[in-house]
């Protein structure tokens, strides 16, 4: 790669939740996510922001999810039921007691938040209201295979992929459901490195059996690389209860490296800037810039 290396690394980078701003265009936004995405990678790795050619996947606005009401405080005011459904699953999977996991579908929110914030040592107002945020997005987006919001966001991510034509795609928590399915539905895309950061891919009944393609084999379910990427490389913080498990490995063939690591930061358990910047990311965008 030595070649390559005076050259900036072209990324293309897509998003999780929490980042439809329906009061600006989409080149605006596009714009300032790819200033704040470049200056986290840069400094991880204590480089100029010069080094990266990012652009930036702005799927969100074809999901067109609005804002929850900040004061709604029970799971019934988010009156969605795939949400619900979602939600309920994920707490099973953490091991929530069983009147909180059997009851979540009529359980005010803040009982399982609060019971998730003690688990992970987080505030239990902020992550109620992460939970609704992200399980929100996540229904819209996995409402059903054909769903038109859901192809359209994989199509923006395959378009961003084609006209950048990056080495790397990093992604972070929705955003790695959004390209998996964007690659494997466009397998004529090249993609040397896969970084998926903070993922929810492996998420039993929420997420994994919702994939398209469907996870298969004949010695069980697995879902495998997309055939246009070279190397996939995976990073979870052990305090990230979205990625949950955090270890894509033992349901995805084809993954060179599952890495766990602690992001440093309090309530930033998810946030993709602490992803950027934490030394599992600059480890492994290092070799693609010759540092």
């Amino acid at each position: 790669m030595s070649h390559r290396a005076s050259h900036p690394l072209r990324i293309v980078a897509v998003h999780g939740v929490g980042y439809h701003n329906r009061h600006a265009a989409t080149e605006e936004v596009r714009a300032a996510q790819r200033t704040h995405w470049t200056r986290h990678l840069a400094s991880g790795l204590g480089l100029h922001t010069n080094r990266f050619d990012l652009d930036f996947a702005y799927y969100a606005a074809a999901l067109r999810t609005g804002p929850i009401a900040q004061g709604a405080a029970d799971m019934e005011e988010l009156d969605d039921p795939l949400a619900k459904e979602l939600i309920t699953a994920w707490l099973v999977e953490l091991g929530a007691p069983r009147p909180v996991s059997q009851g979540a579908l009529t359980l005010p929110l803040r009982y399982a938040a609060s019971w998730v914030a003690e688990k992970f040592s987080l505030d239990g107002r902020l992550t109620q209201l992460f939970i609704r945020l992200f399980f929100h997005e996540v229904a819209r987006y996995l409402r059903s295979d054909d769903d038109p919001a859901r192809l359209a966001a994989r199509e923006e991510v395959a378009a961003r992929i084609a006209e950048h034509r990056p080495r790397v795609v990093i992604a972070h928590s929705l955003g790695t459901v959004v390209t998996y399915e964007a690659l494997h539905a466009h397998p004529e895309l090249n993609v040397e490195l896969l970084l998926t950061l903070g993922s929810p891919l492996a998420m039993p009944h929420a997420v994994f059996d919702r994939l398209t393609p469907r996870p298969a084999s004949p010695s069980g379910p697995l879902g495998a690389r997309p055939t246009s990427v070279t190397r996939w490389v995976n990073i979870a913080d052990p305090g990230d209860p979205v990625a949950i498990p955090p270890s894509l490995a033992r349901f995805f063939t084809g993954i060179a490296l599952d890495l766990t690591a602690p992001i440093d930061a309090a309530f930033g358990f998810h946030h993709a800037k602490n992803y950027l910047s934490c030394a599992a990311t600059a480890a492994t965008l290092g070799p693609y810039l010759g540092a």
